[in-house]
């Protein structure tokens, strides 16, 4: 019998390098991966179309789709991790230099009030500078993938022609989360070590990305999961063992942040399974009610795959 095709969407990076080249494959499935230049545009045609059996998937979209009904369902498998302190820029001269000014102003966003990073930044500038994300006004660059959701009022588009980057410097944003634009700033001093102080207190290094598969496929292939979750794992070690031998062939600074997170805690800087990142995925769901992107909080277990539960890498 030929294995199963499935058209995958993921972009290449050291987890999953060993996936795309050949060394790993799952059992009796291929992947035929999509090469989509502009990942979120993959994000967007799963969520609206479902064009893809595998996708990689930004965390809160996958969260938001699921609650509105969208028919695919997560591996906890977490392609893609991150600090966001270093997210939220503003402009020097600009009059704002603590978190706590941004209370009463009006702060832009990149792209979607629900893209994770901007969900961890403003859970950043909540839990560890008291900052009351209902007193600010985001302004939006685009729209959600998700279109039936619908943004809390104090979330408002940019004006028709607008661009975040010139607003900031023209003193019409007091800040922007997700922009690269040179001129600004972090607003966060030395954001890199105060992302790793937090982690030293306690914290985890925030999931931005997992992987989703099309609900019809799943009941077709009830093994799928598991299988599908042991090759990713599997690719993902080889990845872990080139940051423990600090032999990652030209780095990026993903790269370099994990190579930090290892060395801060000694521990694998990116474990996938239910179990490993439970807290890490409560604080998003913590932070996904708060500012009123989820309406209701799922039970973690009804967000993963059968078949995934107890699995651990």
């Amino acid at each position: 019998m030929a294995d199963l095709q499935l058209r995958t969407v993921t972009r290449t990076s050291g987890a999953n390098a060993a996936l795309k080249n050949g060394t790993v494959a799952p059992r009796g499935a291929v992947l035929d991966f999509v090469e989509i230049p502009v990942l979120v545009q993959g994000f967007r045609r799963m969520v609206r179309e479902l064009e893809f059996d595998v996708s990689e998937m930004a965390l809160t979209t996958y969260l938001v789709a699921k609650e509105h009904g969208v028919r695919f369902t997560a591996l906890p498998v977490f392609l893609v991790r991150g600090f966001h302190h270093g997210a939220i820029r503003t402009h020097p001269g600009g009059g704002v230099d603590d978190p706590k000014q941004l209370e009463g102003r009006r702060v832009g966003v990149n792209r979607g009030y629900t893209v994770t990073t901007g969900v961890w930044a403003r859970g950043i500038l909540a839990d560890e500078y008291g900052v009351d994300p209902d007193r600010v006004t985001w302004v939006l660059s685009g729209d959600e993938h998700v279109a039936e959701y619908r943004p809390p009022a104090n979330v408002v588009p940019m004006p028709a022609g607008g661009d975040l980057a010139t607003m900031l410097a023209e003193g019409d944003l007091a800040a922007a989360i997700g922009i690269d634009s040179g001129g600004t700033v972090p607003l966060i001093p030395d954001p890199e070590e105060a992302a790793l102080a937090a982690l030293r207190r306690g914290g985890t290094i925030p999931i931005n990305h997992l992987v989703v598969v099309r609900d019809d496929v799943l009941a077709e292939h009830p093994d799928l999961a598991a299988d599908l979750f042991g090759a990713f794992a599997e690719a993902k070690e080889h990845y872990v063992e080139q940051l423990r031998a600090d032999a990652v062939p030209e780095p990026t600074a993903a790269d370099r942040t994990y190579r930090r997170v290892l060395e801060a805690t000694g521990t694998d800087p990116m474990p996938y399974g239910l179990e490993p990142n439970r807290a890490t995925l409560e604080k998003l769901l913590d932070h996904a009610l708060a500012q009123r992107i989820l309406t209701r909080r799922p039970d973690l277990a009804s967000i993963f795959a059968p078949g995934t539960l107890d699995l651990v890498s």
